[in-house]
């Protein structure tokens, strides 16, 4: 515990424990020999009563006058502390007694000595004649002849009082002096702590910063030295302040120039990936309407070659601009998850479903192990996660299994993905979530993605806050896994089959013929009722029971689409309807209001596929997979 104790206490306590211990060794000397003394002057008394009292009896007990051996012993009893006295008869027979004995023994059965009790002091002597001739021709008396017993008995009262007194006097003289040894040892404490204490908080407020603190330079020796190294040591560090201060602020404006200088090729970026997006997912939009419709008609074996080619490289080119309007999003910060609870269990299986056919394609066997669960983030924006991951390790695996399996941790879900594929390489794990990187693909060879994928997962699993696992080994496949949140289960009904859209009633609106015309052709052939929004009849007029509606925006933008959707919403019948707006781009400002107008954002150029798959996923909502809107369709 000691070792705890600052510079002060230990000094205090140096210099206390010397003088308190001196000074009681001192005062209980003085205390024992003072006791002693009194003690020993008590006992002299006390013989010097027994020598008088036996001169003074030893006539009267020769002649037997008992009177003068009562007086005698009664004057005694005057003397100062004399408490008892008595003398007795060789028979044991009691020949006088003064005073009162401390015991109720009678005082004929006491023995020669000296003895001492709580309270008294009793000496107990033989009386004897002294051998002298009374004259010359009579015999001299026997020297041990017994003439009498005398006892005196002495209180101890006094002395004990004045013992008492002592110990008082020793205890007051301990007081004072542990109080002065206390205040002498506590300045001295001071004296020499209190220029350490002022070092230590001198350089206490330095290391906080104050770099302009001084220790005030006193006394000599060591602590002087001490005194000024710090002193020293603080204009140093000012010094190296204030020259690091200057390059700081030199290089924070280099910063600061070269930051405003990417944000501003950011902006520019971005300008330029909207504006080619718009020019360039117009027409591809359109291409994407008519190439579908084309492929409802009957076609010869080279024209369906033809048009498979030509939908394919439109797919291409749709999911680069995609990508590369994903990532820009998503640097941004243009994206707002919106997290709700929904069916995992039924988007694993849309998911692998709508991959089945292209992992048979390449002789892969697609299989999916999910109990039913319910997760709770944002459900379009972890689709997006999942099926970039399933369609990586279908395009990466030659042959074998790809399983994709959902398995509860905790209050967490893991879903995992996984294939037999080539494995990657400890050193390459972290390079494959860069953008434009493949490792088995040099030539950069279409049919192997365009190395986006990968670079998306990674920025939406951060943004959704969703731990992304990899594990693989070269030659022993891959793993990617996400943790959701789990949410509580609840009941479901579905009003709609999945993948049907028989007898859908969809409203149509918009300003652009060519891409309402091509919608229209596309719903219809998906088996739903279509309302073109180009007719003039009025609201009467329309059919009833609309289920979805779908507004492709007029050329200027998303935002005259919000507005015609705000404009629509005015009508009964379309107040609570979901909507999809068919979109170049969007700002986060449009994405809000989308959101508040229950709408879907869904980019053009459009894929079908898409399209699709975010109508089931809206006419199914009853089953719990609430909808809302996402920035990323």
């Amino acid at each position: 515990m000691i070792h705890r104790w600052g510079i002060r206490a230990r000094v205090t306590l140096v210099a206390f424990i010397p003088m308190l211990v001196l000074a009681g060794l001192m005062t209980a000397t003085h205390t024992t020999l003072r006791l002693g003394e009194l003690d020993n002057a008590l006992r002299a008394r006390a013989q010097a009563y027994v020598r008088q009292t036996a001169v003074a009896s030893e006539y009267p007990l020769f002649i037997g006058d008992h009177i003068a051996l009562q007086q005698l012993l009664d004057s005694l009893l005057l003397e100062e502390d004399m408490a008892a006295l008595a003398l007795i008869a060789p028979d044991r027979s009691l020949i006088a007694r003064a005073g009162s004995f401390e015991h109720t023994t009678p005082p004929q059965a006491a023995v020669a000595g000296t003895t001492r009790s709580a309270g008294r002091l009793r000496i107990v002597e033989p009386i004897r004649p002294r051998p002298l001739p009374i004259d010359a021709v009579s015999d001299p008396v026997p020297a041990d002849e017994l003439l009498a017993t005398l006892i005196i008995e002495m209180s101890l009262e006094r002395l004990d009082q004045r013992r008492a007194e002592l110990l008082w006097i020793a205890a007051g003289w301990m007081l004072m002096v542990a109080v002065g040894s206390l205040a002498l040892a506590r300045g001295m404490s001071y004296s020499v702590s209190g220029p350490i204490r002022n070092i230590a908080d001198t350089v206490l407020r330095i290391g906080r910063g104050e770099l302009d603190r001084r220790v005030p330079v006193v006394g000599g020796g060591t602590l002087r030295i001490l005194a000024e190294g710090v002193n020293e040591m603080a204009g140093r560090l000012s010094t190296a302040h204030a020259s690091m201060s200057r390059q700081i602020e030199e290089a924070t404006a280099e910063l600061r120039a070269r930051r405003d200088e990417a944000e501003r090729a950011s902006i520019a970026k971005s300008r330029f990936l909207a504006a080619a997006s718009h020019d360039l997912r117009q027409p591809l939009h359109a291409l994407g309407l008519f190439v579908s419709e084309l492929s409802q008609h009957e076609l010869d074996a080279g024209s369906r070659q033809i048009l498979e080619r030509i939908t394919a490289a439109a797919e291409t080119m749709d999911g680069l601009l995609g990508s590369l309007l994903d990532i820009s999003r998503l640097d941004s910060g243009a994206l707002t998850p919106v997290p709700q609870s929904f069916d995992l269990q039924a988007r694993l299986e849309r998911l692998v479903a709508g991959q089945s056919a292209v992992a048979a394609e390449r002789g892969l066997d697609l299989h999916l192990r999910c109990a039913p669960c319910r997760a709770h983030t944002d459900p379009l924006l972890l689709d997006r996660i999942l099926a970039n991951l399933l369609s990586n390790a279908i395009r990466h695996t030659p042959h074998g299994r790809v399983l994709v399996a959902c398995r509860r941790r905790g209050d967490r879900l893991r879903v995992e993905v996984r294939d037999n594929g080539p494995g990657i390489a400890p050193e390459s794990q972290e390079l494959i979530f860069h953008e434009f990187v493949q490792l088995d693909n040099p030539e950069r060879g279409q049919d192997k993605g365009l190395g986006l994928g990968l670079a998306i997962v990674r920025r939406l699993s951060t943004l959704l806050r969703l731990p992304l696992d990899l594990r693989s080994r070269p030659g022993h496949g891959t793993v990617f896994a996400v943790e959701v949140p789990a949410a509580q289960p609840e009941g479901a009904s579905r009003a709609h089959t999945p993948g049907s859209f028989e007898g859908v009633r969809v409203q149509l609106a918009g300003a652009d013929p060519a891409a309402l015309e091509a919608t229209a052709e596309l719903l219809a052939d998906w088996g739903c009722t279509v309302d073109d929004g180009t007719r003039t009849a009025p609201a009467d007029d329309r059919p009833h029971g609309t289920e979805l509606l779908i507004l492709a925006p007029v050329p200027a933008g998303t935002a005259d689409g919000l507005v015609l959707l705000a404009a629509l919403r005015m009508r009964p019948d379309l107040a609570d309807v979901p909507a999809i707006l068919l979109v170049v781009d969007s700002t986060d400002e449009q994405r809000d209001r989308a959101r508040t107008l229950n709408a879907h954002l869904l980019a053009r150029p459009l894929r079908p596929s898409r399209l699709r798959a975010l109508m089931n996923r809206l006419l199914g909502a009853r089953d719990g997979d609430g909808a809302q809107g996402s920035g990323i369709g």
